[in-house]
């Protein structure tokens, strides 16, 4: 089942708001331009560039939470696919190839960030997303299509 990307966001540092973006250069090895795990000046990459590229979050579980997808710190909101099915394969979104590293665990650092009384960690709990690897250079753009590798029977 193919995903469709919902919307993109990057942050030039660690702490910094997250900006919407239409469309961004993927940078294989670093991450998204313009974004601080790219720069390795992000709060889980410091000074060890590509060690967290970019972040991945799956859109429907931010309906009820109290926080939006800007909110969330993670880069890329999508839909239709099922992100913990990716971890430990390849996929691609336009041009660009991916690897799905490991699941992103929720943290309190987004509600802090906002100022929030809510929970990040807690509401979404089991749903913090995936943390994936650039392998190919390439831009991706809001409404691109993420296609998954072929399932095994």
């Amino acid at each position: 089942m193919e995903g469709k990307i919902i919307s993109i966001c990057i942050a030039p540092e660690a702490g910094a708001p997250m900006r919407y973006v239409d469309s961004v250069r993927a940078i294989a090895g670093r991450g998204l331009e313009g974004d601080r795990y790219a720069s390795a000046i992000g709060s889980y990459n410091q000074a060890r560039p590509g060690a967290r590229q970019v972040t991945f979050m799956n859109q429907r579980f931010f309906a009820g939470s109290g926080f939006t997808h800007q909110e969330s710190r993670r880069n890329i909101a999508v839909l239709g696919v099922e992100l913990m099915w990716l971890i430990g394969r390849m996929f691609h979104i336009g041009g660009v190839k991916f690897e799905g590293l490991k699941y992103c665990d929720p943290c309190a650092r987004p509600g802090r960030l906002i100022g929030s009384n809510l929970s990040f960690a807690e509401a979404f709990s089991d749903r913090g997303g995936l943390v994936a690897d650039i392998l190919t250079d390439g831009v991706i753009r809001v409404g691109d299509v993420l296609v998954p590798p072929p399932k095994r029977y």
